[in-house]
């Protein structure tokens, strides 16, 4: 078991490094010390191998982003909370979770087919944490999901190091995304007519002559 799992990180280091493609498993066998042929002893094939790197890498961060929620009840703080944890995740540089996503491109359309799988599943974290959001009913909610995974996906893209931290972005993406819902509710009011109803004063009292 020791040993597959030695092979396992050669592997995803390699996949992260050179990508899919690039990769061959007698280069996997090389940096593990052993024959290519030995290799297939401890896995079934080079697909094989990604999908399990690939799964076990979003096993991972679904695990660190549910801990990291668990303390928080409230809806926007649960959204911020699994915001931080994930810009951890991705802009770490040590970590090879976003260089094996990155290869869903360049793998055979079979294997792609079992990541998107995965990708469903991981993102449900993200699904049921935005359909608890108090956003207006105007609002669609899969492209809410959708635009604000892509921006946490491509964090490393646009993000400078030292500038601002993982919790400070995630609190930045929150305050744009929770102004932007109150921005939509405040046009689906103002088509639909509704105000807010007006506050009650309470009557004068007269003043009686002496």
């Amino acid at each position: 078991m020791e040993r597959r799992q030695e092979i396992l990180e050669i592997a995803a280091k390699l996949f992260a490094e050179y990508g899919y493609k690039a990769t061959s498993i007698r280069e996997i066998a090389e940096r593990a010390g052993m024959m290519g042929g030995s290799l297939y002893y401890h896995i079934r094939s080079k697909e094989a191998l990604f999908i399990e790197i690939h799964d076990r890498a979003l096993d991972a961060a679904a695990r660190r982003i549910r801990a990291a929620m668990a303390p928080h009840t409230a809806p926007w703080a649960r959204l911020e909370a699994a915001c931080t944890e994930m810009l951890e995740i991705q802009l770490n540089p040590e970590s090879l979770t976003l260089p094996i996503m990155n290869n869903f491109r360049s793998v055979p359309e079979e294997v792609k087919a079992i990541l998107v799988r995965k990708r469903d599943e991981f993102e449900t974290i993200f699904r049921t944490i935005v359909d608890a959001l108090p956003l207006p009913p105007g609002l669609d909610r899969q492209i809410y999901r959708i635009l604000l995974l892509r921006l946490l996906n491509t964090a490393d893209t646009w993000y400078h190091e030292g500038r601002l931290s993982p919790a400070e972005i995630a609190a930045q993406i929150l305050t744009i995304f929770r102004h932007e819902a109150s921005a939509t509710r405040a046009k689906s009011e103002k088509k639909s007519g509704t105000k807010a109803a007006p506050k009650t004063q309470a009557p004068r009292k007269r003043r009686v002559a002496a």
